[in-house]
């Protein structure tokens, strides 16, 4: 039973789980209607792409530096976006309209 399991190495799992993680807030996304666990879900299935970026970045002489400098640059983006969301979430929700 463990065999298996040996063949998989630590990048093939960062993939994996990105894309469970994917899945998962995809169907957060959908299935929720208030804004902030949309944003949350939003937020989450980013994580779980940069996941799968680093997962398959990865080479056998070394990681390859151009995937790493996307996924960190798709962080300090999605930092400055939630901030933006949270702030239009807040004035919609002063306005009268439900979140």
């Amino acid at each position: 039973m463990t065999l298996w399991l040996e063949a998989f190495n630590t990048d093939f799992w960062y993939a994996i789980v990105g894309a469970v993680l994917l899945v998962l807030a995809l169907g957060a996304f959908i299935t929720s209607r208030q804004l902030i666990k949309k944003l949350l879900a939003f937020n989450i299935m980013g994580s779980g792409v940069f996941l799968i970026m680093v997962g398959l970045a990865q080479y056998q002489h070394g990681p390859d530096s151009v995937p790493q400098a996307l996924v960190l640059t798709g962080i300090v983006v999605a930092v400055a976006a939630t901030a933006l969301a949270l702030v239009l979430i807040r004035k919609f929700v002063l306005k009268g309209g439900q979140p």
